[in-house]
């Protein structure tokens, strides 16, 4: 019973989707609530504020457990680590308002589509349903599988059939009503958030809660000038977030705004055409694209005619992207499973715009809306920015740990206070409690950030969420695709290798003498492609590009059906006059089967015009291609000839051809097959002049470099030999896994690749050390590896350099399997196949023109990977000076908590005085943690990463000594004053406290030569930890080239050597203050200076090894005798227990 219980009162929302949420039942109880408001009023609203801290201490105060159906409350969880709760209160949809065409008690469907969850979420016969709305998306109760489910989308398990029979003339009047009313409005809506608001969220933040608690006790105590001061500097940083937050909401208001207002013609049943604001379309609705440019308000699915979409606005890159209809099938296959990962060929995503439409001959091209609103691409890349991923970085974490630590010293202090015989000591006990917690510490942690983020600006690199500044500081590996990003985005065409009678011709190379013969091939080069002509000019793929350019043969349309035929003046733009006589007036293109990185190959159907016959042309993967031919037309030595162009590092394509003499309208299975090898084109792809030194310069730090690429395997072993990604000295093993077929489990196998004929030695390298092999796979042998071979994929990405022919799905699964072995990982590429990837890694950075491109969190304008180098020195610098501020402030809150202990052993009410205070906070430290982070980076990459945790041995080592020193030379101070024949005591009050007393303190005019001994002590030790904690080499500058922190540090250390409320004291006794200070200084510099090696030697003392996965299975590998396996073969178990799918792999386009 108790289980069904638990089964009813929980649920998974979005499985295995990026959002996964669980969520839990509850019933709010009327006397609970009560007891509630009770606490609320007597603890004068600290319970109110603690529920909002925490919704789910006041779900469970309020509430309680029920199952999902019965609840009236909803609390979310989400699946991460970070275990963040939500509470959401049930709403109800009323559908009876609507004039129904159907009794509310009939048995049929509220919809035509039986399968939709509208008609299963219905309470009939109040026609009501539940709903919840989670981070803008609706989500309605399914009573036949007890779940909430999504709505404002199109079901998945539609068929290619289904929409276009369902959908294809579009929904009746009354059905757009109820999906209207259940979906919602198909608006990307973001609201201008109102400033009190705004300011409500900021000031009830916890920091700023207890800066308010401690502002009203200093208040209280007369520290009136400091308050004032301190109250001042939180309205302007609060003003300051308030605005910053304003301006980042209308900005992406005034973005998305657009999108709503969007005119569209949509055909319904029963109303034929009309034309409606886009706010009003509903999942199942068909519109039309007549051809003008659009910027589409939702995603659709193309059910006739052609499309040429500008995808910029999702991948970074405006190349056109052809759009072809979604085939009419009976497969009973979900329509997304029978396009395989290929399906996107068929939709357009909201957001992207539309430069050209086609109509198929019945008509204007027509799309069925499959999501609408926050459903959308669009939508989802607005969610993200709204509800970013939290980054999980122990910085801020420990930063929090940090200042309970402190306030743990607070309380030591408050229990201090109440040991000594005093009877009223509660005011000193919070002031010492206040006095460990230095105000500024969260505002310093973003200091860094803000400097580096304007360095970066300068620098033409961008980035949409600096938090994430910090996190590239820790990057010990990046990824990096090859075409466009290590190598030249454009290709040369170097040659054709053509191909007759099952053997190969001589190679026509490019430029020549003499023009590319009229034939097949030439045809192929013409035709087989995805180029448009907009404005005049042909646009597209910079491949296919230098592929038609190659034939000089221009474009035009004729009829709406994309033709290339012959130049009229040929003389006036070519050198061969004699290209022209070829047979053909043209070639024109009827239907396009676009290039897909998952099939990698493209087709085309076209025809010679004045003839009858249709010709098919493929280019593609030479793998790949080969396979769809006639194998007595592929010649014997293919893969000897492939090798032998890839070992050089060439783009090899591979050419196919077929005669057609029955319609160009089949399917694409039928048309691609049985096809005749035509031969190999080569391109050439130089490496960028910045690749190589910007490798070298990751290697000699310790960064290890990856290539994940689309390209052939021996392409991308030869592109990573020239940049020094693989030494010339070193083995490459490829890895080749197989899928199990029929009782064969699968295998894998492990050989040498041609160049490396000698068997490595035992060379298993730590982090960032070059070792003497390297792995090499495809995409293919990644993945059976993932689904078969799961156990032995960390050992073998430790050592793997080069992933070729992987799908973007591929590429975003492999980033996360490195992060699992707590590889810290970049990621840098052109944003068109990377989108995922990008956004997976720690720090994605794409290349692209854009100023902020929404494919990742860096955007680089400078097309090259020095980038890369620049955002880990700039990360690097930030991370450090982070940690410098924090141990700054840290040492400062301790320094004036030690101070002001000592000064109160001698006077319960004796402390530092109001403007002794103020110069500290204000004139010292202030500034310090305003211009300490302005040390710009050090321009050569150390070989070592700066710590990545606040909590980690270096820095608690710095700052415990540091401590240790301060608390030495301020009780020194402190009894050595009392020493000395001039010294005399202050008046000391044990009694109880006199109100004119408290005033006379608070103005800080009870002297003493403790307090003028230790004030001058504790002023100059924050300078000196400052300059400390400023330390350059190797991560930044030196000191002294931060003009702005030294000026600024050294006017309060003239402003404190003026004694203000001060005793007289001797020369000597000053002297001796200075030497204090100066052997605390030598001491505290030494021990900063040689932290790292303290560090090093406690740790060979202790035995102490790297936590990462990756370096625990580096010493695991390091013991082990076979490996790495060479020229072997091994099977995987038969047990299917044994078989690992990766959910991010299988669920990811």
């Amino acid at each position: 019973m108790e289980e069904k219980i638990w089964k009813d009162h929980y649920v998974l929302l979005n499985k295995d989707e990026e959002n996964e949420l669980e969520a839990f039942g509850y019933q709010t109880q009327c006397c609970r609530k009560a007891l509630c408001i009770a606490g609320y009023i007597l603890s004068c609203g600290a319970l109110l504020l603690l529920f909002y801290w925490k919704p789910e201490w006041d779900v469970w105060a309020n509430c309680v457990p029920c199952s999902l159906e019965e609840a009236d409350v909803i609390l979310l969880r989400t699946t991460d680590e970070f275990q963040k709760y939500t509470r959401k209160k049930v709403t109800w949809i009323d559908l009876s308002t609507l004039t129904q065409p159907i009794g509310s008690n009939s048995e049929c469907p509220l919809v035509a589509d039986k399968d939709s969850v509208i008609n299963r979420a219905i309470m009939k016969p109040q026609l009501k349903m539940r709903c919840i709305q989670v981070q803008k998306i609706r989500y309605i109760w399914d009573f036949s599988v007890k779940e909430f489910r999504k709505v404002g989308s199109l079901e998945d398990s539609n068929t290619c059939h289904s929409i276009h029979h369902k959908y294809g003339a579009g929904l009746t009047g009354e059905e757009r009503k109820i999906r209207q009313l259940v979906c919602g409005p198909n608006a990307i809506e973001v609201e201008i958030r109102p400033i009190w608001k705004l300011l409500f969220k900021e000031i009830l933040n916890p920091f700023y809660v207890f800066q308010a608690f401690t502002l009203t006790l200093w208040l209280s105590q007369g520290y009136i000038e400091y308050s004032v001061a301190i109250i001042i500097l939180s309205v302007i940083s609060v003003g300051l977030t308030v605005y910053d937050l304003r301006q980042q909401s209308t900005k992406l208001h005034d973005l998305v705004e657009e999108h709503n207002k969007v005119q569209v013609t949509v055909c319904t049943k029963n109303e034929g055409f009309k034309e409606l604001e886009s706010r009003y379309l509903v999942p199942g609705d068909v519109f039309l694209l007549d051809g003008k440019k659009l910027s589409l308000p939702c995603d659709a699915v193309l059910i006739d005619g052609s499309c040429i979409v500008n995808e910029g606005m999702l991948t970074g890159e405006s190349i056109p992207v052809m759009k072809t209809l979604l085939p009419l099938t009976e497969s009973p296959e979900p329509w997304k499973t029978h396009s395989m990962e290929d399906y996107r060929r068929h939709v357009l995503f909201c957001g992207t715009e539309v430069i050209q439409a086609k109509s198929s001959g019945r008509g204007l091209a027509r799309a069925v809306v499959l999501q609408t609103g926050f459903n959308t691409a669009k939508g989802d890349l607005v969610r993200s920015i709204l509800y970013p991923r939290p980054l999980n970085f122990q910085l801020y974490r420990d930063a929090f740990k940090f200042i309970v630590g402190l306030s743990a010293i607070g309380v030591l202090g408050s229990i201090y206070t109440i040991c000594k015989p005093v009877s009223d000591v509660v005011a000193m006990a919070l002031l010492l409690l206040t006095a460990a917690v230095p105000p500024a510490i969260p505002a310093a942690l973003t200091t860094g950030t803000v400097y580096a983020q304007r360095r970066l600006k300068k620098k033409k690199i961008f980035c949409i969420t600096p938090q994430r500044i910090n996190i590239c500081g820790q990057i010990n590996l990046v990824c990096f695709d090859k075409t466009g990003t290590l190598t030249e985005d454009g290709l040369d065409l170097w040659g054709i290798l053509p191909s007759e009678g099952s053997r190969f011709q001589k190679i026509h190379k490019f430029p020549s003498s003499t023009p590319l013969p009229w034939g097949p091939v030439c045809g192929a080069m013409a035709s087989c492609h995805s180029l448009v002509v907009l404005n005049k000019k042909i646009q597209g793929d910079p491949l296919d590009l230098k592929m038609f350019e190659g034939t000089h043969w221009v474009m035009s349309f004729i009829m709406d059906l994309l033709s290339v035929i012959h130049e009229s003046n040929p003389q006036a733009t070519s050198p061969f006059p004699d290209l022209f006589q070829a047979p053909v007036e043209g070639i024109a293109i009827l239907h396009q089967f676009p290039f897909s990185s998952g099939l990698q190959r493209m087709s085309v159907v076209s025809q010679k015009i004045g003839e009858e016959q249709y010709d098919l042309y493929m280019k593609g993967a030479p793998e790949t291609v080969s396979s769809f031919c006639r194998q007595e037309t592929v010649p014997s030595d293919f893969l000897e000839e492939l090798k032998t162009y890839t070992s050089r590092g060439f783009r090899v394509i591979a050419l196919a051809h077929k005669y057609n003499h029955v319609s160009f309208l089949l399917s694409r299975e039928e048309v691609e097959s049985g096809l005749e090898f035509l031969g190999l084109l080569v391109m050439e792809n130089r490496l960028k002049p910045e690749t190589k030194p910007v490798l070298r310069e990751l290697a000699a730090a310790r960064i290890r470099s990856i290539m994940v690429t689309g390209d052939n395997l021996q392409t991308a072993v030869t592109v990573a030999r020239s940049a020094d990604m693989i030494h010339e000295a070193s083995k490459v093993i490829i890895v080749e896994a197989s899928e199990p077929e029929g009782s064969t489990p699968a295998s894998i196998a492990w050989r040498l690749a041609e160049n490396s004929k000698a068997t490595p030695g035992k060379d298993i390298a730590l982090e960032g050390e070059s070792s003497n092999y390297h792995f090499a796979m495809n995409g293919k042998s990644y993945q059976v590896l993932v689904k078969h071979f799961y156990s032995l994929l960390p050992k073998i990405l430790l050592n793997t350099t080069v992933f070729a022919r992987m799908s973007p799905g591929q590429k975003s699964s492999l980033v996360e399997e490195l992060q699992k072995l707590d590889y810290c990982v970049g990621m840098c590429g052109d944003g068109a196949n990377d989108c995922g990837a990008l956004k997976m890694a720690h720090a994605g950075i794409s290349l692209s023109e854009q100023e902020a491109s929404v494919a990742s969190p860096f955007t680089s304008q400078i097309p090259n990977i020095q980038c890369v180098p620049e955002l880990i020195r700039e990360g690097r610098a930030a991370l450090v000076a982070s940690f410098a501020v924090v141990k700054y402030l840290t040492l400062y809150g301790l320094i004036q908590f030690v101070g002001t202990a000592l000064l109160f052993w001698v006077s319960q009410l004796q402390i530092f005085g109001n403007y002794q205070y103020l110069i500290q906070d204000m004139v010292i430290t202030l500034l310090v943690c305003l211009t300490m982070s302005l040390t710009e980076a050090y321009p050569k990459l150390a070989p070592y990463r700066p710590p990545g945790q606040l909590i980690s041995p270096p820095l608690l080592l710095s700052v415990i000594l540091n401590v240790c020193f301060t608390i030495a030379m301020q009780t020194c101070g402190f009894l050595l004053v009392k020493k000395q024949p001039w010294y005399v005591a202050p008046p000391v009050h044990r009694c109880a406290i006199e109100p004119a007393f408290l005033e006379h303190s608070a103005q800080s005019m009870v002297l003493s030569y403790e307090g003028t001994t230790l004030w001058p002590l504790s002023s100059i030790n924050c300078i000196i930890v400052a300059f400390v904690f400023s330390k350059g080499k190797p991560f930044r500058k030196p000191i002294y080239t931060n003009y702005a922190n030294l000026g600024k540090a050294l006017k309060p250390n003239c402003c404190s050597c003026l004694f203000q409320q001060f005793l007289c004291t001797p020369v000597i006794w000053r002297v001796y203050v200075l030497l204090m200070l100066l052997v605390t200084f030598c001491v505290s510099f030494f021990t900063e200076v040689s932290n790292k090696h303290l560090w090093m030697l406690i740790k060979d003392c202790v035995g102490y090894q790297s936590k990462s996965q990756y370096r625990k299975w580096q010493r695991m590998l390091q013991r082990d005798p076979n490996w790495p396996p060479v020229n072997t073969k091994d099977f995987a178990a038969r047990s299917t227990a044994e078989v690992y799918i990766n959910p991010s792999y299988e669920h990811r386009d």
